[in-house]
């Protein structure tokens, strides 16, 4: 007890994540949805941020530990940001299979899917695909880039998809 005093009333920096950032991003999250943005939507820039932090993270650990840490430190990054919040970001959208047989068999059926879910997994693999994307662009134009190229494919992906889904 005294040791926790004495480290909380002393310490003089915190290497943490900033709580107050945390409160901010779940209040963006918040007013967009007060604001009417599905939250689909809000969940396609959450899972674009739990991959992003992923990178983030496997790039600041220099030395490989493990085979695949750099995907597994994503993976978890993902499921760890992205699956606390699907009690919240509830969007149960029907989805008809009718591929062969009475209605009610494995392949003629319909299904709820969790639209924010797949929207997280959508936004998280275009935060994937724009570095590969960016590359691509920059071969064709014999290693020129655009200024801020990666971030600007990220962005316009997700803002496209974005306005698609709240369309929709």
């Amino acid at each position: 007890m005294l040791a926790t005093a004495y480290a909380v009333l002393f310490t003089l920096d915190a290497e943490a994540h900033c709580p107050l950032c945390t409160a901010g991003a779940a209040l963006a999250a918040g007013g967009a949805l007060w604001l009417g943005v599905s939250r689909a939507v809000v969940a396609l820039f959450v899972g674009a941020f739990a991959v992003s932090v992923g990178i983030w993270i496997s790039n600041l650990i220099k030395r490989r530990f493990v085979p695949f840490q750099k995907e597994i430190l994503i993976l978890l990054s993902f499921v760890t940001t992205v699956l606390p919040l699907v009690p919240l970001m509830r969007d149960g959208r029907p989805f008809h299979v009718s591929i062969s047989g009475d209605y009610g068999s494995l392949l003629n059926n319909t299904y709820i899917v969790n639209l924010s879910l797949v929207a997280s997994v959508v936004g998280g693999l275009i935060v994937i695909a724009a570095p590969l994307l960016s590359r691509w662009i920059s071969r064709l134009r014999d290693g020129k880039m655009i200024p801020f190229q990666g971030i600007l494919l990220t962005f316009v992906a997700l803002i496209a998809i974005s306005v698609l889904i709240q369309l929709l």
